[in-house]
């Protein structure tokens, strides 16, 4: 049996009602037009899958059930299945709707809800039972709601499962009942992280194996609501063999993928070629903070570039987003998209390029007289390198004129033996306006450079170096951060990066004379990466993380580990007033999702006492 099925990997805002509706048409209209005869959409697509409270608000559901409506219309000719909030019976259930020639044939209710990590579901949907099957009226029709199947033809049953009802033993598919050839389509919204896409691969080949049929699942795309980021990608196995996994990260507003499928035959086994760590990092910042920039409808970026380690990734990361994005849509569409005037196009692309980036990406080096020279190369070779929009001034007069006139008003002398943290601060908080001003006179979006190491131990300075729109890199640790550089110089012979590889992180808060290095203020980046995963990803205690780390003198482990978690402890109130960050590994620190902390406590007192 051969029948023609479709995906649409769509890129949802929530509240953008008719933006999401012009998606989902757009799709249904380009599948009618190619004769598909089932397209399934992905998980509560209707709204957008991070909605979060705006759940709880009757009026917006009754808005998601209006366009339900509105898509209902489309589906002559087509069956078409996709993401819907239901409220039934009071309750409020993520669901798919099953659309048949305009007629809806029933709701599927997703029964294994996440509840933990970044995905909170039990907060505004009920779970379904499991194998129940009910009627109710909807639209004045009688129709099935539950764990139902569809029965698409005499040849052909459709199951369901959304997402995590397949990671249980006990799942959906396991109460389909039929003789037919069978077609289980998973609509998710699942994250992207580290290694899970692999995961979620390797489940739909096993699922469909398990259960004999044709499994496909279809993901989100795109950076949401801000801080997920979606790949996008739809994966089709059958019978245990893989026969396609689609375009991931895309920066298109939908993909439709095509599939004339065999139920009956297998056809080729489809070869997959798994990106690296490092290359699939780059193309999820890309999506990320290209979606951002255009869902905020700002104008283009500002970053503050020390030279150091971190805003030299965030810099090299928002050239390589914007090389990609040029790449994948065009010139002459990026410049549509991103609202640039007054472009004069070149013949060569590497021209127009350097040309976009300088109209939406500016960058500061902000000096005082505690910068290095070797910093200030590495900012300058790099924002010559990418090409941005590069400005150079000091900041002492600003610094001690404000020094000067607390010092008069107080009678003290501040100095670098009493005042220590205060005048280190200062320079650091005198920085942001500086690049907060550029930043608002431009409409431009402020890039905040914290990496996850420095945050988890309060490593920065309130309203200076955290400033910033959005955290880009702040879901990473510094180790990675530094690999991830080494592999882009290495790999793609950016030698401008010697430079800042060549630098040893620092501040450069202090005088000179002191030879400031992070390091030496906090421990090995190495160790303190080691500490992070174990007490943040693994919940362990510093008794238990003591006994699972080598590689450095006993020492250094035990200093470093009551130092991170004092320093964890007391610095939660920095991470609560974080600029938002994407989320790229399997933890993060993001204080509204993954890691909540008490903002008082006793910042592990105990416990480290008895180290």
């Amino acid at each position: 049996m051969n029948i023609k099925i479709a995906s649409s990997n769509t890129n949802q805002t929530p509240l953008a009602w008719n933006k999401n509706f012009h998606n989902i048409s757009k799709s249904i209209e380009e599948a009618k037009r190619e004769k598909v005869e089932i397209l399934s959409f992905p998980e509560l697509c209707v709204t957008g899958y991070s909605c979060q409270d705006l759940f709880f608000n009757d009026w917006f559901i009754e808005k998601s059930n209006a366009y339900l409506k509105k898509i209902q219309k489309l589906c002559e000719n087509i069956t078409v299945i996709i993401g819907h909030a239901l409220k039934y019976n009071g309750k409020l259930f993520n669901s798919v709707c099953i659309i048949k020639d305009k007629e809806i044939k029933g709701f599927f209710l997703k029964s294994n809800l996440p509840n933990d990590g970044i995905h909170y579901e039990k907060r505004w949907f009920e779970p379904w039972k499991l194998g129940d099957r009910k009627t109710f009226i909807f639209n004045n029709t009688e129709i099935p709601v539950g764990t139902i199947q569809f029965e698409y033809n005499d040849q052909l049953t459709i199951g369901f499962e959304i997402c995590r009802d397949s990671w249980d033993d006990n799942r959906p598919a396991n109460y389909i009942s039929t003789k037919k050839n069978l077609l289980i389509l998973n609509p998710l919204a699942s994250h992207y992280a580290f290694g899970k896409f692999d995961f979620r691969r390797n489940q739909v080949i096993e699922s469909s194996k398990k259960f004999k049929c044709t499994y496909i699942s279809i993901n989100l795309l795109g950076n949401e609501s801000g801080k997920f980021i979606f790949e996008g990608d739809t994966i089709l196995s059958q019978n245990g063999k893989l026969l396609d996994v689609s375009n991931r990260f895309s920066f298109k507003d939908y993909i439709l993928n095509i599939y004339s499928i065999d139920l009956i035959n297998e056809k080729n086994i489809f070869t997959y070629n798994k990106k690296n760590k490092y290359d699939e990092f780059k193309s999820a910042f890309s999506l990320a903070i290209i979606d951002y920039l255009k869902k905020t409808k700002l104008k283009g970026f500002a970053l503050s570039l020390s030279g150091g380690l971190d805003s030299s990734a965030t810099a090299i990361l928002i050239y390589e987003s914007l090389k990609r994005y040029t790449k994948e849509l065009g010139i002459k569409n990026v410049i549509k998209k991103l609202k640039i005037s007054n472009f004069n196009l070149f013949d060569d692309d590497r021209k127009n390029l350097k040309r976009i980036i300088n109209e939406i990406f500016i960058t500061v080096y902000q000096k005082t007289k505690n910068s290095s020279q070797s910093s200030k190369k590495s900012a300058d070779k790099l924002s010559n390198f990418i090409g941005s929009k590069h400005y150079e001034w000091d900041i002492d007069d600003e610094v001690e004129s404000i020094v000067s006139k607390i010092s008069k008003k107080t009678k003290i002398e501040y100095n670098w033996d009493n005042h220590n943290l205060s005048l280190q601060n200062i320079q650091a908080r005198v920085r942001s306006p500086f690049i907060w001003f550029i930043a608002n006179t431009n409409n431009f979006l402020l890039l905040s450079t914290s990496n996850r190491s420095e945050l988890s131990v309060g490593y920065s300075t309130m309203d200076g170096d955290s400033s910033g729109s959005i955290s880009p890199i702040a879901g990473v640790d510094k180790v990675f951060i530094k690999d991830f550089l080494k592999y882009l110089k290495n790999e793609y012979e950016y030698d401008v990066l010697e430079y800042v590889l060549k630098l040893k992180p620092s501040a450069e808060l202090k005088p000179l004379k002191y030879n400031q290095k992070d390091e030496d203020e906090l421990m090995p980046y190495g160790l303190l990466s080691q500490i992070e995963f174990l007490a943040i990803k693994k919940r362990l205690g510093p008794k238990e993380i003591l006994i699972k780390i080598d590689g450095y003198s006993s020492k250094v482990i035990r200093d470093g580990v009551k130092m991170f978690f004092t320093n964890y402890g007391k610095s939660q109130w920095k991470r609560e007033r974080s600029a938002p960050s994407f989320h790229f590994d399997e933890y993060s620190l993001d204080s509204s999702l993954w890691n909540r902390m008490p903002i008082l406590s006793n910042n592990f007192k105990e416990e480290i006492d008895l180290l």
